[in-house]
């Protein structure tokens, strides 16, 4: 019999590390939403070479027949109800280990908070530094106005995430008993202005709270184990497709789930009431594959990529689209490429763009590789006790690292904080 390698022994490792109450299928629906962020922008996102700039394009311009592809790959609303189910949960253990029970302690809460904006915003301050020296050598080593404008923007739209996400994350004590039904209302009745009264469009930018608050206390609601029965997953599922579908087939909604540069009308800047319904069917869905995706994560390798993804989560997110405009820059150097800097509008274009999947993906590695410190916190070496737990592994969370094959335990009990 061979024996195993040392990628199945490392997973092993990371398998019997995790603490055995972790609920897997968190973890797995985390990775998959933000697996299917990084791929539709990738996918949906165009550097075009004309003339001495780059100008951004979209192959849903150019092919509305590709408008599936946001409904598999826009997938935020599973991310915000995976973050309000691990937030609510999280608070409550907070409390919990503070022997606080009944009610939000002040102290408790600022405490736990400040712990987890850290963690949100620390892998900014690489991204701003780095891309706020790249803009600079670029105007003044002669680059267009239009094209770092371009860049700069796209390397920098994830952050209204973080920003949506962070104030979602400090209300947390409010939200955690909010039905869903109420920010559902807001957007409804916001909508039902713009687009049915002739109201001002601002107000739709009302929507970028309500409309992500609809998942995250759904997240709130499933951590109260108010949403275990399959009949509350399909109620969520049929119905929120079925609204998605009459609000596109006959309101005129946009098919497409992510922006259309060009279009009059976004789905997701700022969020619609077709965009929230939506998300309502995707959360339906993760709900009702957690069983599924809990057996599947009994398997040691699939546990491993998944609890690696989510260990890089931040530096995967707000490095992506990095990842993608290198790749763009360093393709300049050897010419105008297929797939990569034409005009996004064809399937010749769609089917080229997939052999680049790729190599974004390797210059990605390569980032997490240079940035992911940000993210752990710099991995700072600390002495261990006689069972080779270092300080932060006992006051902490579990998080398993793989450096050269091996496994290392750093932050011992981070598993159970999220």
């Amino acid at each position: 019999m061979r024996e195993p390698t040392t990628i199945r022994r490392a997973a092993v490792r990371i398998d019997a590390a995790t603490p055995p109450g972790r609920d897997r299928a968190v973890d797995a629906l985390r990775a998959l939403a933000i697996g299917g962020v990084v791929l539709g922008h990738w996918l949906v996102t165009a550097l075009v070479a004309d003339g001495g700039a780059l100008r951004a394009a979209s192959p849903l311009g150019h092919m509305p027949w590709l408008a599936p592809v946001s409904w598999v790959f826009q997938t935020l609303a599973v991310f915000f109800m995976v973050g309000g189910h691990v937030a609510t949960r999280g608070l409550a253990s907070a409390h919990t280990r503070a022997g606080v029970h009944g009610r939000i302690h002040a102290g408790v809460h600022r405490t736990w908070l400040a712990a987890r904006l850290k963690r949100l915003f620390r892998p900014v301050l690489a991204v701003l530094a780095v891309w706020s020296v790249a803009a600079a050598g670029l105007l003044l080593g002669g680059a267009s106005f239009v094209t770092v404008h371009t860049v700069v923007k796209l390397a920098l739209s994830p952050m209204w995430f973080l920003l949506v996400f962070a104030v979602l994350t400090a209300a947390t004590p409010l939200l955690a008993r909010l039905s869903p039904l109420w920010p559902l209302a807001v957007v409804l009745h916001v909508d039902l202005v713009r687009f049915g009264l002739g109201g001002p469009a601002w107000l739709g930018w009302v929507n970028v709270l309500a409309g992500w608050l609809v998942p995250y206390t759904l997240g709130a609601a499933w951590a109260r184990g108010e949403l275990e029965r399959p009949r509350a997953a399909w109620t969520l599922l049929l119905g929120g497709a079925v609204t998605t579908a009459v609000l596109v087939g006959f309101a005129g909604y946009p098919a497409s789930m992510v922006g259309v540069p060009g279009a009059a009308v976004s789905n997701l800047d700022p969020p619609t009431l077709a965009a929230v319904t939506f998300g309502l069917a995707q959360c339906g869905l993760a709900l009702l594959l957690r069983d599924r995706l809990r057996r599947v994560m009994r398997r040691p390798l699939a546990w491993a990529a998944v609890a690696l993804v989510n260990l890089s989560a931040m530096t995967v997110f707000l490095w992506h689209q990095t990842a993608l405009m290198a790749t763009t820059a360093l393709g300049l150097l050897v010419g105008r490429l297929p797939g990569l800097h034409t005009v996004p509008d064809g399937p010749a274009w769609a089917a080229l763009r997939l052999l680049w999947l790729p190599v974004f993906a390797l210059v990605l590695g390569v980032c997490r590789a240079a940035f992911h410190g940000f993210e752990s916190g710099g991995g700072r070496r600390t002495r261990r006790d006689r069972h080779g737990r270092s300080g932060a592994d006992r006051r902490d969370r579990s998080r398993v690292v793989l450096t050269g094959g091996r496994r290392e335990l750093v932050d011992a009990r981070r598993a159970r904080r999220d």
